[in-house]
């Protein structure tokens, strides 16, 4: 069976922590494909607020 890279979580589990602010044991609670979900969600709403700011500057 192969098994999902150790630094490739911690790498998800940090992002959504440093957005979301949410515990650690939420974060490891949540299934793979949610988690990925959720880090594309987080990424697509930090690339639009930078867009936005792009588009003032």
């Amino acid at each position: 069976m192969l098994r999902y890279p150790v630094d490739a979580l911690w790498q998800e589990i940090a992002y959504l922590a440093y957005h979301l602010h949410w515990p650690l044991d939420d974060l490891l609670d949540l299934e793979h494909m949610d988690r990925v979900r959720m880090v594309r969600a987080v990424a697509g709403l930090n690339e639009r607020a930078w867009e936005a700011v792009r588009e003032f500057a």
